[in-house]
């Protein structure tokens, strides 16, 4: 007996992680700080009680979320990663395979992925010349069948973002039935003021609208092996991504260190702080080597290496040093401790 699988997944590309074997790990945005004390503290004592279940669906921490973000109560669900929440909100949008969904390219790499797994036709939307997104050619791909708009700001892997006037206008022209996901995975190493604050708008908003802002604790939070995030929105999209969400998927240890974390803002900021100023360096000393490089409101930069992305990939990996290639595009690097960018600095002096 032949099993029938789905004939589309025979095209869809697997999200490529590249192994963890190196001395120095800056191919993954995640932070090079352990999770906060008081989160450590209490993840040991909650090992005691991992042989209960987690409750069927994480209300508590959304709750408290709603009340942190200063936001209408019911406007925020709370899944394992921002990623799978991503993948809930198309679930409740796509109406199968005459859907379609928006996003910029290059940008995060499991859009394409996911928009195939909700079953929806992906339209991607290229960069303008300086790697951001492209809005009036985004608003040019929507179709009758388009149900949503990704915009990721600031962008991954490129760290370019749109500035405040430019996302209100676009955002204003987006058909009222076309949800908008503004991925914030990096708000919280952004300095641009002019930078949009997609809780902000949500705000304002008042659970009305068409807009999501979509968030995680894997980056600035230090918890992505804990797989935990969250989007805001309007309450009748919001209630539907919980529906569609996998009972249990949140672990207790997850929402305990999302908890601590969220009363932790002091520790946050300077940690913050700490990668910014790392970012800085990191770009200026670039910089001095003579090495071109995007300008970054994230926790990465991105080195527009084009045809040679492979070889200065391969370069750093010979010493050591892991990075990610994007063939044909450019190296994004993700910004480590101080010894870990010291040693793709002295990786980038080295390269030709």
């Amino acid at each position: 007996m032949t099993v029938l699988l789905r004939p589309d997944l025979g095209a869809l590309p697997l999200y490529q992680q590249l192994p963890t074997t190196a001395r120095v790990q800056l191919s993954n945005n995640e932070t090079a700080f352990p999770p906060l004390p008081r989160v450590a503290a209490a993840l040991t004592e909650g090992l005691a009680h991992i042989n209960r279940y987690p409750p069927v669906s994480p209300h508590a921490v959304a709750t408290h979320l709603a009340e942190h973000l200063r936001v209408r109560a019911g406007s925020v669900a709370v899944g394992a990663g921002s990623a799978t929440l991503l993948l809930q909100l198309m679930q409740a949008v796509v109406h199968g395979p005459s859907s379609s969904i928006v996003y910029a390219w290059r940008s995060f790499e499991a859009y394409p992925i996911l928009v195939r797994v909700a079953g929806a036709e992906p339209r991607p939307v290229p960069l303008t010349g300086d790697l951001v997104h492209d809005l009036d050619a985004m608003l040019a791909a929507v179709r009758p069948t388009t149900r949503m708009i990704i915009v990721c700001n600031p962008n991954n892997p490129t760290g370019t973002a749109l500035h405040r006037d430019a996302f209100a206008k676009f955002l204003a022209a987006v058909p009222e039935h076309v949800v908008v996901v503004l991925d914030e995975a990096y708000h919280e190493f952004v300095t641009d003021p002019d930078i949009p604050d997609g809780l902000e708008l949500v705000r304002e908003a008042a659970g009305r609208g068409n807009l999501v802002s979509l968030r995680t604790f894997s980056k600035a939070y230090g918890l992505a092996g804990l797989r935990i995030g969250y989007c805001a929105g309007p309450i009748d999209l919001i209630q539907a991504v919980t529906k569609v969400g996998v009972p249990f998927s949140v672990s207790t240890l997850a929402e305990t260190a999302a908890l601590i974390s969220l009363d932790s803002a002091d520790e946050l900021a300077e940690r913050c702080r700490l990668v910014r100023t790392e970012r800085d360096r990191v770009g200026a000393a670039l910089h001095a080597l003579g090495h071109a490089f995007v300008p970054s409101q994230g926790n990465f930069l991105w080195l527009p290496l084009a045809d040679r992305a492979a070889e200065f990939a391969a370069h750093s990996m010979s010493d050591g040093v892991m990075v990610r290639p994007f063939a044909g595009e450019g190296v994004r690097v993700t910004i480590g401790s101080p010894a870990d960018n010291d040693a793709f600095l002295a990786v980038a002096r080295t390269f030709v």
